[in-house]
């Protein structure tokens, strides 16, 4: 589980993740290991303002698929908490810039897409073992 001292650091490394990718266009950190990375744009639920998270995705046909895991902890990422309140986000892949809707992956496809992420990352197989909550799976659809 992140304690302060974890979350803080990992923020940190979030924001210069966040500041290369953006600078760069995806060359430096659009991937890691066998997993592509996004930049996930949310509106905060409270706040009203642009929320960027780098995140590692699968892509599914035209669909871009991320999971909610939040390291293994007992609760779930503001992106997601986010993205429930106001499923309207925009992601970056590379330099390419789309709108997207987010919605949670049904219980049939999530079925279908969770052995697939954990074979392209298999720490999420892990992070589900340390949290009593399921992670979820989450849909990007392209919507403009």
């Amino acid at each position: 589980m992140a304690g302060p001292s974890n979350r803080a650091f990992i923020g940190v490394m979030s924001s210069l993740h966040k500041l290369a990718y953006g600078m760069t266009g995806g060359i430096i950190g659009g991937q890691f290991g066998k997993a592509p990375i996004l930049l996930l744009r949310t509106t905060g639920r409270k706040s009203g303002r642009e929320r960027t998270t780098p995140l590692l995705y699968y892509r599914d046909g035209d669909n871009m698929v991320v999971i909610a895991s939040n390291g293994g902890a007992d609760y779930h990422p503001g992106w997601y908490v986010n993205l429930k309140a106001n499923p309207n986000a925009k992601v970056q892949v590379g330099r390419a810039t789309a709108t997207v809707t987010g919605e949670t992956a049904s219980a049939e496809d999530r079925a279908r897409l969770w052995p697939l992420i954990t074979e392209m990352y298999s720490d999420y197989a892990e992070y589900e073992k340390r949290t009593k909550r399921q992670i979820p799976v989450v849909i990007l659809r392209h919507s403009g």
